[in-house]
């Protein structure tokens, strides 16, 4: 299977926060994140693997910072690592300011996606090959990201997580 690059997966989804979609002081509302995120990380995680692709978890959310009613928000989305059938993707979200266009980034997410057949099994992706620096950054900490999810879900021998045991000693 020929290796693809992070750039090949980029989605980029622009919306407005509408008023049905805030808290009661005009913030977007969490979950309406959550699930914009979901469809961009989605799509990103499909274009990689030319497959379905569902979510098998959110690994990291932070809200960093408020969304307002009325702001325009960017989420850009690539696939970051691609492991036998499992992709993480690492997500970017951006605020516009109305008066000047500048993009502040306000928040960030990495999922992790299965790519399955039409009956729902597993298939297996291409791999990545980073360009960027960030993408390098990204592409090496989704190993430890993922030894570290295993080995919590107790799936993986503490001993065995070698790239989260080379952090320690």
């Amino acid at each position: 299977m020929t290796p693809k690059y992070p750039s090949e997966s980029l989605t980029i989804l622009t919306d407005l926060v509408l008023p049905s979609e805030t808290n009661h002081i005009n913030n977007l509302f969490g979950g309406e994140l959550l699930a914009r995120m979901d469809r961009a990380a989605s799509i990103a995680a499909q274009r990689h693997s030319r497959n379905i692709s569902v979510t098998a978890s959110v690994n990291h959310v932070a809200f960093t910072k408020a969304i307002l009613l009325g702001s325009v928000v960017t989420i850009e989305a690539k696939v970051s690592r691609a492991f036998k059938t499992s992709m993480e993707v690492y997500i970017d979200v951006w605020v516009e300011d109305r008066e000047s266009g500048v993009k502040t980034k306000a928040n960030e997410a990495i999922y992790t996606f299965v790519a399955v057949d039409q009956k729902g099994k597993p298939v297996e992706v291409a791999q990545i090959i980073p360009e960027t620096e960030l993408e390098k950054q990204r592409y090496d900490a989704a190993l430890r990201r993922k030894q570290l999810s295993l080995v919590l879900a107790g799936k993986m021998k503490p001993e065995e997580a070698t790239e989260l045991k080379a952090l320690f000693v």
